[in-house]
Order: structure tokens, then C-alpha cells, then sequence
């Protein structure tokens, strides 16, 4: 049997992962890493049921102080981001550089441990012919949890454990009832912990960023109307634009430069490709030089939205879209990118409405490996 060290954030899920180890007869200790003040799972009431849960199972329970290290990589990212025109993903950014990088680091060095593991949805296997960790999409689609992932390294996958991988919601549920969990009937949070700590980005964002008021206008370039800053919309919004118009419109792009919102027509938010850099490869090698030839792949570009078919094509620089580079802080550790295969063009089979710069574009086979994944990049709209 193994040392286990298990990532617990108070909910049920984590809860219940702990607990499949722990009957399975694995040393099991939990630990929580205190990323906020505040409400929430990650915070302090997730601290207080997870030493529950700890108490009850009869296992040793730590919690780390990591709330430097989530200021700057996810406090700082997700700022710097917004101020700069893009819609951050902090879940993916968190579970590389903050969850799981430091966790294994504390877990293997400090307290002797074999793996890590956490309530993630999602499955970890080892491909023998090819000899990499592959990431798998969870058994219950509706809980997958493998966009989120993407960012991990081999050494992370190697070295990890999702126990929730083959189960389904309801059946992570029951057994936390049929074991007695105190977590059985915790609501899930519905939205991220800085939304859930704040009451929403918006509120979030005010701390950091000062109003600064700009324009609204159409793809034409006509005013229709103010913003009180760019860092409060996202490509493809449509409502909270503040304008009248004949025809409903959406955001189309953000120009730092110019300070300006600019709109259109749902058409106008619609495109058939876009590039993505900080590609992480995970259940397939980087590609290399020379190419190797644009492939086929299922292309999923936000939580929630179906993966669609696309063609990838690795390569030189000269693919990418003017844009704007965001901290040092926001780069993963221990990511395997091979240098001339860190940026991909993805062209769409068939156009797609709201690619969102920052978002994180995660490429599958036609089964459920994660093949890799990385960060759309800003476009120019030019006027």
C-alpha cells in the first residue's frame, strides 16, 4: 500500500476520494492549501469540514499557507489579464502552478508521500507502447473535469491519483452517504472561488482595476456608446452592453490601445480559426521538427461547449495573432513544450461563435485523451 497525500478542499467530492483510499487501506493524510480569507470551499469553512472529515476517518490532516503563491500566480494572471483584454482561465492556471506542482513538491519532499490525489473528474492512464501518462476524460461526461487539467505535466500525472475518475456524480454521492460523510449533502459551488469570495468578477476586478472609461463602438467605428473599462467584457457578451440597437450586438474584441468595446452583429463574432500558444502535449509527444503533417483532432474552447472537429497545424511564430504578453507568472512549470511546438493554428470544420482570447483551447482524439491543450490568442480588429 501506498502514502497518499490528498488535495481537500471541504467538499464532497475530495471528501469522498480520501475515503476510497483510506478502505482501500492506503496511509492516507489530508491537506488543504489555504489560498483565500474568506468564504468558500477553499477558504476557511472548506478548512473546518475537511479536519471533520479528517477526524472522523481517523487520518492526519495539514493545511499549507499558500496565498503568496495564489497571489501571484492567480491574483496577478487573472488581473493582468483582464487589464489587457482577455478573459483569464484561473482554474487551469491554478491546478498547474498551484495546486498540483506545489502540492506534489510538498507531498513527496516534505512528508514522504508515494501520490497525490484529488477529487478531480478525470482519469490518468500509462500507455506503455508510447510511454507517456495519458489524461482521460471521466467516466460521467457531465462532471469531466479534463479541460481543466490540461496543463499538467508527465511528472504530475505520474505522480497522481483521481479516485472519482470511474464514477458518476450520484454514485460519489451515495457512497458518501452509505460511509456517513458529514459532506454527503454539501451544495457544489457553483461558480470560481474568486467569484464565490467577491460575489462576482466584476466585484473582484474593482479592487485592482480603476474605472477607466473608454467607447463603445460598432465594427464601422461609430459610437454608440461608454464603457467604465474594458476588464468588464468578454468576446460574444450580449447583455450589460448598455446600448439600443436594432438588432441585438455582441462584443466583437477588445482594443487596449484605443480603449474601446467594439460590437457587431452575431456574424461578426463567429470565425473558422484561431492560433493558441503555451501548448502543453499530454497524451501525445510535442511535435517536431520537421512538421509533421496538420492532423485531426476535437477541439473544446470553453467549460461548458462541446469539443468540435478542427485541423491542427504546429509551427513557427508566424502563425500567431498580434498580441499582448501576459506575466512570467502566468507560465506553467513544468510543462513539456518543446520550443517550436509551443504555438498551434486551429482551423475549425465549421465557424465557431466566441473564441475567447485567454480560454483555453484543449485538443482530444476522437475517444477522450486529452492530446494537449493551450491559451487562444488575442486577434486585431482592425477598424
Amino acid at each position: 500500500m501506498s502514502k497518499i497525500v490528498v488535495g481537500l478542499s471541504g467538499g464532497v467530492d475530495s471528501s469522498v476520494a480520501a475515503a476510497t483510499l483510506h478502505n482501500q487501506g492506503h496511509e492516507v493524510v489530508g491537506l488543504t492549501l489555504w489560498l483565500m480569507k474568506g468564504k468558500g470551499q477553499c477558504c476557511s469553512e472548506g478548512m473546518t469540514d475537511a479536519a471533520q472529515l479528517c477526524e472522523a476517518l481517523g487520518i492526519d490532516y495539514k493545511v499549507v499557507d499558500s496565498r503568496a503563491v495564489f497571489e501571484k500566480n492567480i491574483i496577478d494572471y487573472v488581473v493582468a489579464g483582464y487589464a489587457q483584454g482577455v478573459t483569464p482561465l484561473p482554474c487551469s492556471q491554478c491546478n498547474s502552478t498551484v495546486k498540483f506542482g506545489p502540492m506534489l513538491n510538498y507531498a513527496i519532499h516534505e512528508m514522504g508521500a508515494d501520490y497525490i490525489a484529488t477529487g478531480h473528474y478525470a482519469r490518468i492512464h500509462y500507455n506503455g507502447q508510447t510511454g507517456r501518462y495519458e489524461l482521460r476524460r471521466a467516466v460521467d461526461r457531465n462532471k469531466d473535469q479534463s479541460y481543466f487539467l490540461y496543463d499538467l505535466s508527465q511528472a504530475h500525472l505520474a505522480a497522481t491519483q483521481f479516485p472519482l475518475g470511474d464514477k458518476t456524480k450520484p454514485q460519489t454521492r451515495a457512497i458518501a452517504a452509505q460511509l456517513g460523510l458529514h459532506t454527503a449533502n454539501k451544495p457544489e459551488s457553483q461558480d470560481l472561488c474568486l467569484v464565490e469570495q467577491h460575489g462576482s468578477m466584476k466585484t473582484f476586478l474593482e479592487k485592482y482595476l480603476a474605472p477607466k472609461p473608454g467607447e463603445i463602438v460598432n465594427t464601422a467605428g461609430e459610437v454608440l456608446g461608454q464603457h467604465q473599462g474594458i476588464q468588464n467584457y468578454t468576446i460574444g457578451q450580449r447583455k450589460g452592453l448598455g446600448i439600443a440597437a436594432p438588432n441585438p450586438l455582441y462584443v466583437v474584441s477588445l482594443d487596449v490601445g484605443r480603449n474601446q468595446v467594439i460590437v457587431g452583429e452575431r456574424d461578426s463574432v463567429t470565425t473558422t480559426s484561431c492560433t493558441a500558444h503555451r501548448m502543453n502535449w499530454v497524451s501525445m509527444a510535442p511535435p517536431v521538427a520537421p512538421w509533421q503533417s496538420p492532423f485531426k483532432a476535437r477541439v473544446q474552447i470553453r467549460y461548458r461547449s462541446p469539443a468540435v472537429g478542427a485541423t491542427i497545424v504546429a509551427g513557427s511564430t508566424s502563425l500567431a495573432s498580434p498580441m499582448t504578453s501576459l506575466p512570467d507568472s502566468a507560465v506553467s512549470i513544468e510543462n513539456d513544450i518543446a520550443g517550436d511546438a509551443e504555438r498551434v493554428k486551429i482551423i475549425f470544420d465549421e465557424p465557431q461563435f466566441g473564441v475567447t482570447p485567454g480560454q483555453a483551447a484543449v485538443l482530444y482524439d476522437d475517444e477522450d485523451r486529452v492530446l494537449g491543450g493551450g491559451i487562444i490568442e488575442p486577434v486585431t480588429h482592425c477598424l
